[in-house]
């Protein structure tokens, strides 16, 4: 099965912050990554290699993420290409209509999936890993309880009477 070293996935999006921050989270999950800053760039980027999967926000400046995909999906090289749209505008004026079209329109071949902003980075790796034939690595949550049980002991053996009193208090409040 292949790794996430060997998958390249395409983040598009106008906001720097956004961009980077997706990129960052793909990258901790092992994949390479390019990124564009508009549809336009993004042209650039599949041209010179295309992507194994991209991640397209719908509003931008330039060429819009729909506009992008309209392209993307007529073109024999690109149409095979997964896209997942990140959008904040799916429901408002700035990308409703853009959203409908994409969705509704039957003769437009749109995305395989969206995700609304703030996204669940678990998802939005997951998503990815399935998309692009790699395994997802599941976070290892024994070790996380493991390192949370052994930090409440820690705790627990410098607390005083009254304060154990109060957090066990509060345990059973919360059931």
């Amino acid at each position: 099965m292949p790794k996430p070293t060997d998958r390249t996935i395409l983040v598009v999006d106008d906001e720097e912050d956004v961009r980077d921050y997706f990129a960052d989270i793909l990258r901790d999950a092992g994949f390479k990554v390019v990124t564009a800053a508009d549809g336009g760039e993004a042209l650039e980027r599949i041209k010179e290699k295309p992507p194994d999967f991209i991640s397209l926000d719908l509003v931008m400046p330039r060429k819009s993420g729909i506009k992008l995909l309209y392209e993307l999906r007529h073109n024999k090289e690109w149409v095979k290409i997964p896209v997942v749209i990140v959008t904040a505008h799916a429901h408002d004026g700035e990308g409703k209509k853009d959203f409908q079209t994409i969705f509704e329109d039957k003769s437009f071949l749109g995305p395989n999936f969206y995700l609304e902003k703030p996204i669940d980075e678990e998802k939005y790796v997951r998503m990815v890993c399935e998309n692009v034939g790699v395994e997802y690595d599941e976070p290892e949550q024994e070790e996380k309880a493991h390192k949370q049980r052994s930090e409440i002991e820690g705790l627990i053996k410098d607390a005083d009477p009254d304060t154990l009193s109060e957090i066990l208090k509060r345990l059973k409040e919360k059931g």
